[in-house]
């Protein structure tokens, strides 16, 4: 059976995992979540690509035990001492590089760096047992969004596999509007684009959703969302390997701004 496919906005940070009041609906959310995925087959890896990693050529990780990369500043002590000790993948790692090479796309392993916390936080809020293999496949530093669709169409060979992918970035990305004062037009730029989204992925054919992510600017408060798009890009992956309408999704606030999270099944 087809494993699903799931793209989450994974809040700021570590802040997720420190009790932070302003990811209250997102932890939730994420419960909500990892209760419906408790309810499909167990995955036999998690691949994820997350905002947090852009790489020419593309890079997968592929060491057995791929430790964490902290790549954040100016938190407390404890959001350096996270531990996440999932095992990595390295099986699955050879078939993605297979399944992206095949379809034209360059790919290196990469057996040094760690999962990032797009894929920690997420991962502990989801799999908190860190009992299954995960892997993290880089963006493009291009942010070209057709080679992202390509990228999904690609990998989703590995669904039929037994592998979940997951997108982790943000549906809405704009640091100043998180911690700047408040902006009537970044507010509605918010909830539209938010609105365009959800309409987006509940499309029902492949063609529309896809040409949809590539004019993905031509949307309302697209680029007050997202000034740089490499949040978004990893919902144009999923999007790729689902090859379907949306199936459930998941509406919450961080940090006074509005985010989703779409799963396919």
């Amino acid at each position: 059976m087809n494993q699903p496919v799931l793209f989450v906005s994974h809040g700021g940070g570590p802040l997720p995992l420190l009790g932070d009041p302003g990811h209250a609906g997102m932890v939730e959310a994420f419960a909500d979540i990892r209760t419906t995925l408790n309810e499909l087959p167990r995955p036999r890896a998690v691949l994820y690509t997350s905002a947090h990693w852009e790489a020419e050529p593309l890079r997968l990780t592929a060491a057995p035990d791929p430790g964490l990369y902290y790549d954040y500043y100016g938190f407390p002590d404890e959001s350096y001492q996270i531990q996440y000790p999932v095992p990595g993948a390295p099986d699955v790692a050879d078939t993605a590089a297979a399944v992206l090479q095949a379809a034209g796309i360059h790919v290196m392993l990469d057996e040094q760096r760690g999962l990032d916390h797009g894929v920690f936080v997420p991962g502990l809020l989801l799999f908190p047992k860190a009992d299954i293999p995960t892997l993290q496949l880089s963006l493009h530093p291009s942010l070209d969004p057709a080679f992202h669709l390509r990228i999904g169409r690609a990998l989703k060979a590995l669904r039929e596999q037994g592998v979940l992918i997951i997108g982790s970035g943000f549906s809405f990305h704009n640091m100043r509007a998180f911690f700047g004062p408040a902006d009537p037009a970044v507010d509605k730029a918010n909830r539209d684009f938010e609105s365009w989204l959800q309409t987006t992925v509940e499309l029902p054919e492949q063609m529309q959703r896809e040409q949809r992510m590539l004019e993905w600017t031509d949307a309302p408060g697209a680029r007050l969302s997202h000034p740089r798009e490499e949040h978004l890009l990893p919902l144009h992956v999923c999007l790729a390997a689902a090859d379907t309408a949306a199936w459930r999704q998941w509406h919450f606030t961080v940090l006074g701004r509005q985010g989703s999270c779409y799963l396919w099944n």
